[in-house]
């Protein structure tokens, strides 16, 4: 079950900035929506996908690689897709000013994508290079919801990654909203938790909840216990690391497919200034004993048109996409293999099937 902290971060960037007030909840009732059908004949697809989990959070920071300057930005856990752009510009920033000459990026997931366009739009020329690009990533498994969500462990990070974090969130919420609509298949969604999982009063995640509203048991149809609904982002990863990449192609950026063993291979790079986004990879690359995978599984529904919200809850995720009903999830530290495995899946199918057995339309 995702928890209000992993669930929903103040820099001056590019963009203009977000009024960090918590917003006024209220009492409010629905129309009832239909529930979703989760059934074992509705598969599309199953997917497992290796989270990049550091418990003290990921890594920004920049050191010397010999004569270059090397900036890591790397170890998101869930939430590399919804910080990518804001640890991107973490990044960017310490590594761009007085650069002169190309720069380059490894790794081409969420968060290298990012980190790749913001060093463009800066006017610089980018290699991305990469031992795999989209589809074949880690990004193009995630749900795609913006939401930070198992980042990081309390009491494991310090305070000034947490000024990190909320400068990363910032942007990174800004960044997406100007890129809502079909180009990029990001769109709203109004999403439902257990009020167990609210905030509290003054909590600086107040200002990602759009639309926060409470509602009594009886007023929703997941059953008994009070519910808070609100409104967030959600991408489908596919097509949106596919325009991505067009982009930076577009822009002029090239490509090369390579992996690095050592630190020592990134020293043979033409560019003085390389940026590290290799996510899980840095644990091997960069001997980050702190950074682990934690498997996250899915199932993949046939989409279903009629499903405009989303929920969390103990019996899983379920967040709506135009390619498919995602259905999640495990958490699985610890575990390098990259496959679904069947059971799981059943129990996550069985999970959402009790929710809608336990589907309730408000008196």
């Amino acid at each position: 079950m995702l928890t209000r902290r992993t669930l929903l971060a103040s820099a001056t960037l590019a963009l203009p900035a977000c009024t960090a007030t918590s917003p006024r909840l209220r009492t409010g009732s629905i129309t009832c929506p239909p529930p979703v059908r989760a059934e074992a004949g509705r598969v599309i697809r199953t997917v497992a996908g290796l989270r990049p989990y550091r418990p003290a959070g990921f890594v920004v920071r920049a050191e010397q690689l010999g004569t270059k300057r090397l900036v890591h930005n790397y170890g998101h856990g869930g939430a590399g897709i919804t910080l990518s752009w804001g640890t991107g510009r973490l990044a960017t920033s310490l590594g761009l000013p007085g650069h002169a000459g190309a720069v380059a990026v490894v790794g081409a997931g969420a968060v290298g994508l990012a980190t790749a366009r913001l060093a463009q739009e800066a006017g610089y020329a980018v290699t991305l290079y990469a031992k795999a690009l989209p589809p074949e990533t880690t990004s193009n498994i995630a749900g795609g919801q913006i939401v930070p969500a198992s980042h990081f462990t309390e009491g494991m990070v310090t305070p000034e990654w947490r000024t990190q974090y909320r400068a990363a969130m910032d942007y990174s919420w800004r960044r997406f909203q100007i890129m809502v609509g079909d180009d990029y298949s990001i769109r709203w969604v109004p999403t439902w938790l257990p009020a167990s999982a609210e905030h509290d009063d003054g909590d600086w995640m107040a200002a990602y909840n759009p639309a926060l509203a409470r509602f009594a048991s009886g007023q929703h149809p997941f059953g008994d216990g009070a519910m808070i609904r609100f409104d967030t982002m959600y991408v489908e990863t596919g097509r949106y690391l596919e325009r991505m990449l067009a982009d930076f192609r577009a822009a002029g950026g090239k490509i090369v497919v390579r992996g690095f063993t050592t630190p020592a291979d990134l020293a043979t790079l033409p560019e003085a200034l390389v940026f590290n986004c290799t996510g899980l990879g840095s644990h091997e690359l960069f001997g980050d004993a702190g950074l682990m995978p934690v498997r996250g599984q899915l199932a993949i529904l046939l989409p279903q048109p009629e499903i405009d919200y989303a929920y969390a809850g103990r019996d899983g995720y379920m967040f709506p996409r135009p390619d498919g009903i995602v259905l999640g999830g495990t958490f699985e530290r610890g575990v390098w293999d990259a496959t679904a495995q069947p059971s799981d899946i059943a129990d996550i199918i069985a999970g959402h099937a009790r929710t809608a057995a336990g589907w309730r339309c408000p008196a």
